[in-house]
């Protein structure tokens, strides 16, 4: 990355942002508790006994159980409704400030801890964050922007520090993500797929304009993706019925990078639950991508490539 033409005007107004207080100073709700240790060490699978039995953790170094050091942000993280933030941040003003300037997109770039010394249950954890640095602007593969990292100090209880926290972010002016790539994104540069005698019923379907579902022969239970077996009774037998085409998004994720050829992004790929019970991945047509989601009624179309490739999609039902 490389810096560009800087406007020297705003680049004081940043680097008059570092060593401002981040946001006010956040006090843990609780406690270093042993519940939320255990939870945290089953979400994670972390099996370390120090953590979560007692006997255990006293015949170590630590003389008792102690919390996993990367659980530090953890105890005066906001909860599901954080209280609206003051009006005097020095954050939310930097990020209103590059917001202005042409930068209006963010992404997390990295994060850094330094742990001081382990907590333990009954320590009460206190964060104060500091705004560290504001770079100069940079061209990156996501476009123009600005870096600032803000500095986090954990204490305890006493004051004394427990670990910090580094966490640098890109304020970027997003350029348009299908030009300069040099990826192609007509539809004709999209990947086919590999077709062999269980998955080529599939496509010659599609380029019928029909949606076409695997059932085995023996048990009549629908399969997809094909496969050579039921999965159910075992048997290598099977025909196909045509699907109506209806369903709805079961899941979904908009894709924003990096550019594939074939498609434009951003755009949606779904994961729809048909009326007659199995799921198909494929993508959305004909929508706004943020009118997508879970539940939406949707319907099958066929996206022709070419004489000897046709692609299964889905756009909103229309009825």
């Amino acid at each position: 990355m490389s810096a560009t033409g800087t406007d020297t005007a705003l680049m004081e107004r940043l680097r008059a942002f570092v060593g401002r207080s981040a946001g006010p100073q956040s006090t843990a709700p609780d406690a270093v508790n042993e519940p939320m240790i255990r939870h945290w060490c089953e979400a994670l699978g972390d099996a370390n006994p120090v953590y979560t039995d007692e006997k255990f953790a006293s015949w170590s170094v630590h003389g008792g159980m102690v919390a996993p050091p990367t659980m530090l942000q953890v105890w005066t993280m906001r909860g599901m409704k954080p209280p609206a933030p003051p009006s005097e941040n020095a954050q939310s003003e930097l990020m209103a400030l590059l917001d202005d300037a042409g930068f209006t997109s963010i992404v997390a770039t990295n994060c850094e801890q330094t742990y001081e010394r382990y907590v333990r249950p009954g320590d009460v954890i206190v964060a104060n964050s500091v705004i560290d640095s504001v770079s100069e602007e940079k061209a990156t593969g996501l476009g123009v922007g600005h870096f600032f990292s803000t500095v986090t100090t954990y204490c305890d209880q006493t004051g004394a520090v427990v670990g910090t926290m580094m966490q640098r972010y890109l304020k970027f002016r997003p350029r348009n993500p299908n030009v300069g790539t040099g990826v192609d994104t007509s539809p004709s540069a999209r990947p086919r797929p590999a077709i062999n005698q269980d998955t080529e019923f599939f496509w010659e379907g599609a380029r019928r304009g029909e949606l076409l579902i695997q059932r085995c022969a023996s048990c009549q239970t629908l399969r997809h993706p094909p496969r050579s077996m039921c999965g159910r009774c075992g048997s290598f037998e099977w025909d196909t019925v045509k699907a109506s085409g209806r369903g709805e998004v079961y899941s979904f994720a908009i894709h924003h990078h990096p550019p594939v050829p074939g498609f434009k992004v951003p755009y949606a790929v779904v994961l729809v639950q048909l009326e007659e019970g199995t799921r198909l991945l494929s993508n959305m047509t004909d929508v706004e991508l943020s009118a997508v989601h879970v539940g939406m009624p949707v319907e099958a179309d066929f996206l022709r490539i070419d004489e000897s490739f046709t692609i299964p999609v889905f756009r909103p039902r229309k009825s």
